[in-house]
């Protein structure tokens, strides 16, 4: 965990806080279906511990903060268009957040899944 430290003592954000940020602000995007597992073994292991973080992997470097998402797209949206949506606003939300740079978002599209109109 990075530190930064002020007059006043020192600051710790964890990993896990920059990742209910970003998890926050995908769920924002349009055309995000849902979150997703990096593969198969991850899969089982969040399903069985329900972990409200799922499809977000966050590392903190010195030099910033990387996110990976993970997520599953609905059918017929522009897959670009939805990527880059998630990487403006999760960059933008994690820095609001947290007052530190973002190095990367990357965006990993799990599946497409075709949903009924309504």
């Amino acid at each position: 965990m990075p530190e930064e430290e002020n007059r006043y003592g020192e600051i710790e954000i964890s990993s896990t806080a920059v990742a209910s940020v970003a998890s926050q602000a995908v769920d924002q995007c349009y055309g995000v279906v849902g979150m997703a597992s990096k593969g198969f073994v991850d899969g089982i292991a969040q399903l069985l511990t329900r972990d409200p973080h799922r499809g977000i992997d966050v590392q903190m470097h010195d030099d910033g903060i990387q996110v990976d998402v993970y997520v599953i797209v609905e059918y017929g949206i522009r897959i670009r268009a939805v990527a880059e949506s998630i990487q403006n606003t999760v960059q933008f939300h994690v820095v609001q957040a947290t007052g530190r740079p973002v190095k990367a978002v990357n965006v990993f599209v799990q599946g497409l899944l075709h949903t009924p109109d309504q």
